[in-house]
């Protein structure tokens, strides 16, 4: 017998999910920006690992919208870790990067019973169908 596959998890750092909140990027936003990387719409890859997304302001186009980038292993996990709107920067520099691809590492790397603990200890929020999930 065949072992189901795991559920994707999609989840944001407490500090990301500040910036979130305070654009007013919904969960449900997120959630459908992962959906779109896992069919294959990313915008850049990053490396190690990291990946940008752009997603639409709410009454506005992607274009001049937000930019987040978000460690993924395109698969079952899916980490945002940090946000911007284009109209405030244009990109993360080289040291951001390696930053992003250091912290992509170690979320990526870790177990269920860690991922748990970050729940737990609210250093991670775990996104699920579009709402947030309470730990």
């Amino acid at each position: 017998m065949l072992a189901e596959p795991s559920p994707a998890r999609v989840l944001k750092t407490r500090t990301f999910a500040r910036w979130a909140k305070r654009e007013g990027l919904a969960d449900v936003e997120l959630a459908g920006a992962a959906s779109e990387m896992k069919e294959g719409l990313i915008d850049a890859r990053l490396g190690g690992g990291v990946f940008k997304k752009r997603i639409a302001k709410r009454g506005q186009g992607k274009r001049g919208g937000y930019r987040v980038i978000v460690a993924s292993n395109l698969g079952d996990r899916w980490v945002f870790l940090f946000g911007f709107a284009k109209n405030e920067i244009d990109n993360i520099d080289d040291k951001e990067s390696k930053l992003m691809r250091d912290l992509a590492a170690a979320f990526l790397a870790m177990d269920a019973a860690m991922l748990k603990r970050a729940i737990a200890a609210g250093e991670l929020v775990e996104i699920r169908h579009g709402k947030q999930e309470t730990a």
